[in-house]
């Protein structure tokens, strides 16, 4: 196997393993199809977080010697749809799902990324999509997800030069949500998502749903959506136990001071 599956709390850590340079034949984007419907199913995980388990390495690229077959009429190990089924997956699974870029990101590395909901990089990580470099162009999304997540200009640029770009660079971009250390990365990681993680699972779900199907639709039918949401997620006795509980404590404290939901 070359996912390996961690829990932690309600975290579900999944690791790609696959030395020298853990690069993603179809045959392992196979496997992280399987974890992920998995996961998908287990209401007890609130978060999916995705990283690398090579030093140097999140996903460092597609497999090119799978590329090379496919060109060639060959045929290669495993299914080569599953990438555009996994990474569909890994959008519209309940939970959140967070790339831990703790290296090489590039090519379907860096579309494995944008297809998760959020992105966390260690200090010495980078992305890029250099396919142009070798003859062809981001085959996984990242001519679609990457305009969408940091605009059409600077997405242009770096599909079309295929340079690489530096863990700072995709926090300014807006790639990235976070930089961290190197030393500790997946400490800090789990640290960062521990918040999230811990919120009531329904209102967790129905917000990343609002959010990514949201982007997909017009202003008038994304706010119609994020009201279908909102009122499944009122209507829940969960939502109606922790406002009457917040509305208390607001009747008990002062009105100078400041509470947190």
């Amino acid at each position: 196997m070359l996912w390996s599956l961690e829990r932690h709390d309600r975290v579900a850590v999944a690791t790609f393993s696959r030395p020298p340079r853990n690069m993603m034949s179809f045959a392992a984007m196979g496997e992280l199809e399987s974890l992920a419907g998995e996961v998908a199913d287990d209401d007890g995980i609130s978060v999916l977080v995705l990283t690398g388990g090579v030093p140097g390495y999140f996903v460092a690229h597609a497999d090119l010697d799978d590329l090379a077959a496919l060109g060639r009429g060959q045929s290669v190990q495993g299914d080569p749809a599953s990438w555009a089924r996994t990474l569909a997956l890994l959008e519209s699974m309940p939970q959140p799902v967070v790339a831990a870029v703790n290296g090489q990101a590039w090519g379907g590395g860096c579309e494995l990324a944008l297809a998760c909901t959020l992105r966390l990089l260690a200090e010495s990580a980078h992305v890029a999509q250099p396919e142009v470099n070798v003859g062809i162009i981001p085959g996984a999304g990242g001519t679609q997800r990457l305009p969408r997540l940091i605009g059409p200009g600077p997405a242009a640029e770096l599909i079309l030069s295929g340079r690489v770009m530096r863990a700072e660079e995709a926090l300014a971009r807006g790639y990235a949500q976070a930089v961290l250390p190197d030393d500790g990365f997946r400490d800090r990681v789990l640290e960062w998502v521990g918040p999230m993680a811990g919120k009531p699972r329904a209102a967790l779900v129905a917000a990343k749903r609002a959010v990514v199907e949201g982007l997909r639709l017009p202003l008038a039918e994304g706010l119609r959506l994020e009201g279908r949401l909102f009122a499944e997620c009122q209507l829940g006795p969960e939502a109606t136990e922790l406002e009457e509980a917040a509305s208390a404590r607001y009747r008990a404290a002062p009105p100078d001071a400041h509470l947190d939901l």
